[in-house]
């Protein structure tokens, strides 16, 4: 049993399901803003289970199709493929499991969101070849997960009749692409020698840092014509200033000369963004 349980934790940690919490509350608030209230249980239910199979298709594929990347990048060559601590055959397994996972969820919901069920997973599966053709894929990284908050409205409404997930998935896509740019600083180096494209690879960290910057700016001009347009009041205003300032913050620690900080601004800083969108634009939905 005991075995078992290893083999369990060292599959999440493949899959980095702990950061899991970067994409779910915004499908959460896309929901939420689409029922202008509370879902049904059964909606959520099947929202969250199409959240976690499809982000661990996602990560489980990126960790095959990258294997051999990573097994010959210092900072990589711990991971779960290239040390053995997991078969290939096995990631293979769990990520075709988690890929029908994903399409029961979307079947649960309703007929379109399981006619849209394969573009889905094309879109997050997709993007692990990326960086072999296009030093803009920290973009399509962005729009993998921007598809959530449009996905659940369809989940919840059975079409899409807003402008507002549409607003919304463009603010994760933006803000994503932003950060995604700034952890890829950390492989600059490596990136460069093996001639993977990224920004930093292309640009140099400098020119990186400038272009997350120019992505973050526009996912708060985004946010803040998402607030006008919902109209939701002070509760909500507040998450734009807190999430604004959370922004500036984040750029704060990583300096093109010292990355040292680059975890803190990676982790701690998107982690509550996500989160404190969902609170208080969520919670704006249920005082209005």
């Amino acid at each position: 049993m005991s075995g078992f349980f290893e083999k369990l934790g060292t599959t999440l940690e493949m899959i980095k399901f702990e950061h899991t919490l970067f994409a779910l509350p915004f499908a959460f608030l896309g929901a939420v803003l689409a029922a202008d209230g509370l879902p049904t249980w059964w909606q959520i239910l099947w929202i969250t289970v199409a959240m976690v199979g499809a982000r661990s298709a996602a990560m489980s594929f990126n960790r095959i199709a990258d294997r051999k990347i990573d097994a010959e990048n210092p900072r990589t060559a711990d991971r779960e493929l290239p040390s053995g601590k997991l078969s290939v055959g096995f990631a293979w397994a769990f990520m075709l499991a988690s890929c029908a996972v994903f399409v029961v969820a979307a079947a649960m919901l309703n007929r379109l969101t399981l006619y849209l069920s394969p573009v889905a997973l094309a879109s997050v599966l997709g993007y692990s070849y990326a960086k072999r053709f296009t030093s803009f894929s920290h973009l399509l990284l962005g729009w993998a997960l921007a598809i959530s908050p449009t996905g659940a409205w369809i989940a919840v409404r059975g079409t899409l009749d807003s402008e507002v997930p549409i607003l919304l998935s463009l603010l994760v896509m933006m803000w994503t692409a932003g950060f995604d740019v700034l952890y890829a600083c950390q492989d600059f180096d490596y990136d460069r020698k093996k001639g993977l494209r990224s920004i930093p690879a292309r640009f140099g960290i400098k020119g990186a840092l400038w272009i997350a910057r120019l992505f973050h700016f526009q996912a708060f001009i985004v946010l803040l014509i998402l607030y006008l347009v919902t109209g939701l009041g002070t509760l909500a205003a507040i998450g734009v200033g807190a999430t604004g300032a959370l922004l500036v913050y984040q750029h704060t620690l990583v300096k093109a000369s010292d990355l040292s900080r680059l975890n803190a601004a990676f982790f701690t800083t998107n982690a509550f963004v996500s989160v404190i969108l969902f609170a208080t634009f969520g919670g704006a939905v249920f005082l209005k």
